[in-house]
């Protein structure tokens, strides 16, 4: 079992950057795809971008692409969502996901607590 906890979420106003991190315990393996969604009120929730802990690549919303930056440190079982010029679309609660699959589609098998993002105009 691996346990994600999210963190770095508040109120920021619109144009403003948050770093957002999720730590990885528990069962850990050698290779995950580690990912952040959000889910707004009465929408959906909806991919933001993911990254493969063993290469690092890679994949991003469209809305997201130019603004948001994911990363990871394996040797601290954390990754990072560095989010940039932040509209009031964006505001929305966060979540961590991980998956020893590949492809964002399809389930993924952990899932964190969820952290909330604020952006005011």
């Amino acid at each position: 079992q691996v346990q994600l906890v999210e963190s770095g979420g508040g109120l920021v106003q619109a144009g403003g950057s948050l770093r957002l991190s999720c730590a990885a315990s528990g069962r850990t393996a050698s290779s995950y795809l580690m990912g952040w969604f959000r889910q707004a009120p009465g929408k959906e929730r909806e991919f933001v971008a993911a990254v493969r802990t063993s290469s690092g690549r890679t994949s991003y919303a469209d809305s997201v692409k130019g603004r948001f930056t994911i990363s990871r440190d394996n040797a601290q079982n954390t990754v990072y969502l560095q989010m940039n010029s932040l509209k009031p679309e964006d505001t929305a609660v966060y979540y961590c996901a991980g998956k020893l699959g590949s492809g964002v589609s399809g389930a993924w098998d952990y899932w964190g607590q969820g952290t909330q993002v604020t952006v005011s105009s």
